[in-house]
């Protein structure tokens, strides 16, 4: 499995937020380069970065950052926040992202998602967030009655070849990820699966390897790694270590 630390941009800064509320933040650096290069010096195999204010515009409002994050490291990284159309999507690409991660627009515009793919293949990622259980749309403020299971299946049949799968409820307290919540959701798709939400130690990260499905390829682990629970050295290998 692979480890990617996260890095999310709210006003120019690194910053986490508790469970997806915007009011419930905490800034780590000034500058995102600053975590990127600190990520990309401790081994990152990949960068994942949140334009949360491009999240809440539905547009991207952080690509300055996102160059200046892909001219300094090494190791690819992956984009989303605010990308609902073709133009910003290669916006993105053409700052330096490997990856675009894609959110409510892959589940409100089928024509947009399906261009997408068409074009851009897997380096499109769609980002399926949710709270008990029920797709979240709109940077996390707006939420559906669509189960998040069968919307992934749904996507799946519509060539989506990875997701980033996130459980609000846990994303940022560090006490655990939703295990069995992200096999449920990986029980529903042959395609790979980025968890993310509540990882806070190793032992989690040990847990989540031992337990995962095996279309589960990775974790996002963001607070815990600034708040120095542990390395990525460290979390990258416990995660290598996959049973």
């Amino acid at each position: 499995m692979i480890l990617y630390p996260a890095i999310d941009i709210r006003g120019g800064q690194a910053v986490r937020l508790l469970q997806g509320d915007y009011e419930r933040e905490t800034a780590y650096d000034a500058d995102p380069v600053d975590a990127a290069t600190r990520w990309a010096g401790e081994g990152a195999e990949f960068l994942h970065v949140v334009d949360l204010d491009g999240a809440k515009a539905g547009a991207p409002r952080n690509l300055e950052a996102v160059r200046r994050i892909a001219a300094a490291v090494g190791c690819p990284i992956q984009v989303g926040g605010g990308l609902r159309d073709l133009v910003a999507v290669g916006a993105v690409l053409e700052a330096g992202a490997e990856r675009v991660v894609i959110g409510t627009a892959a589940l409100r515009d089928p024509e947009f998602l399906s261009e997408a793919l068409e074009i851009h293949g897997e380096r499109v990622v769609v980002s399926v967030d949710a709270r008990n259980g029920k797709v979240s749309l709109s940077g996390w403020t707006e939420s559906t009655d669509a189960d998040v299971a069968e919307a992934v299946a749904e996507l799946s049949e519509r060539g989506v070849a990875r997701f980033l799968c996130t459980e609000i409820d846990v994303d940022g307290t560090m006490e655990g990820p939703a295990t069995a919540e992200l096999n449920r959701i990986a029980a529903a798709t042959s395609a790979q699966i980025i968890a993310s939400g509540g990882v806070g130690t190793l032992a989690h990260l040990k847990a989540l390897a031992d337990d995962a499905a095996p279309n589960i390829e990775g974790a996002i682990v963001g607070r815990a790694l600034y708040e120095q629970r542990f390395t990525v050295v460290e979390g990258r290998d416990t995660l290598s270590r996959r049973l």
